[in-house]
């Protein structure tokens, strides 16, 4: 096996060990997350930007290319999924959280992200229930792998506050890129999320990070979102297409024909 039983150790002792913060969510940022030949290897395995095997999102308030299918991951890429989707990794996650959670087969929204210069994701907020295994989304944990990253290149993940009415108002704090950084986030408790700087990165630099996702039985209160809801960024709170943009990127029937727009 590439990912060994001492890998494996590391990797859990360091999400059990790492502190966590709760403002303005329950979040955790770990640092040199893995041995670093084998987050080498990861984003190495990364298929050119521009395959046709990705899937797309390019609009006013997302510019993005994703990749979930198994098919396509290379053996280290696979072997690492099947270990953040195995009992050994829910048990830790159980522990931080206590709470009994699932794992995301079918990574549905989750697997290989990619932003090049330009890309954006505004913020959101992630699908509250998942639309075939009808589970809640609870956690999400995110591996940044983006080498000889810059500062200026942007790309930071932003963590909004949010109004009264539950409305983002404005980043609390912003985790800026580092290679072979995770952060693991709670996605229940208003959790507004999102890229607060565009990439702004030189050609041949892309922003790469693996995404999987945990699930949990439904609370009495939780959403029944099943798609993710957006919001304007300060610019586009008076634009109207940006608007009618995330009302239907929100809605089950139209969100696929907004994936891709001008």
């Amino acid at each position: 096996m590439i990912i060994d039983n001492y890998v494996k150790n590391k990797i859990v002792s360091k999400l059990i060990c790492a502190s966590h913060f709760n403002e303005p969510f329950f979040h955790i940022i770990i640092d040199n997350f893995l041995p670093e030949h084998l987050a080498k290897a990861l984003a190495k395995d990364f298929i050119d930007y521009k395959s046709d095997k990705w899937f797309c999102y390019k609009n006013k308030i997302e510019d993005k290319k994703l990749l979930s299918d198994w098919r396509q991951f290379p053996e280290t890429t696979y072997q690492f999924f099947s270990f953040l989707n195995s009992p050994y990794v829910l048990e830790a996650l159980n522990s931080i959280t206590n709470t009994h959670l699932y794992p995301d087969p079918g990574l549905h929204g989750g697997g290989w992200h990619v932003h090049a210069s330009g890309g954006k994701l505004n913020p959101h907020l992630d699908y509250s229930i998942h639309p075939t295994l009808h589970l809640q989304r609870k956690l999400n944990l995110i591996l940044y792998l983006c080498e000889d990253w810059r500062d200026e290149y942007g790309g930071h993940f932003g963590l909004w506050g949010a109004d009264a009415m539950g409305r983002p108002v404005s980043v609390v704090k912003e985790v800026p890129m580092a290679f072979n950084r995770a952060v693991l986030f709670d996605t229940t408790q208003n959790s507004w999320h999102g890229m607060s700087r565009e990439v702004k990165c030189p050609k041949g630099f892309l922003r790469k990070s693996l995404a999987v996702y945990y699930l949990q039985e439904p609370t009495t209160d939780a959403d029944i979102r099943s798609r993710a809801l957006f919001a304007p960024t300060e610019s586009q709170k008076n634009d109207e297409s940006v608007k009618n943009l995330i009302r239907m990127r929100s809605d089950d029937t139209l969100s696929k024909k907004v994936y891709e727009q001008p």
